[in-house]
């Protein structure tokens, strides 16, 4: 049996698209506390996820969100 160890690295070499499959699969086998996304759901965080690698995202900092929030204003 391998060691956890030796499966992260395995894992890490694996690609992008392979790693993500690969989460998918094991949050799937997790416990009932644990709700298994919808594929609308994973859809959408691929989507997200994919306009931020590309750098087609808009993105704000903590400060920048803390700061709208304390002024009521919208980003």
């Amino acid at each position: 049996m391998k060691t956890l160890d030796e499966v992260l690295h395995a894992a890490f070499e694996l690609s992008d698209a392979e790693r993500r499959e690969l989460v998918e699969s094991l949050v799937a086998t997790l416990d009932s506390d644990n709700p298994v996304l919808s594929e609308a759901w994973l859809a959408e965080i691929k989507r997200r996820s994919d306009a931020y690698d590309a750098g087609h995202a808009r993105t704000f900092t903590w400060e920048d969100v803390k700061e709208s929030a304390c002024n009521e204003q919208t980003l």
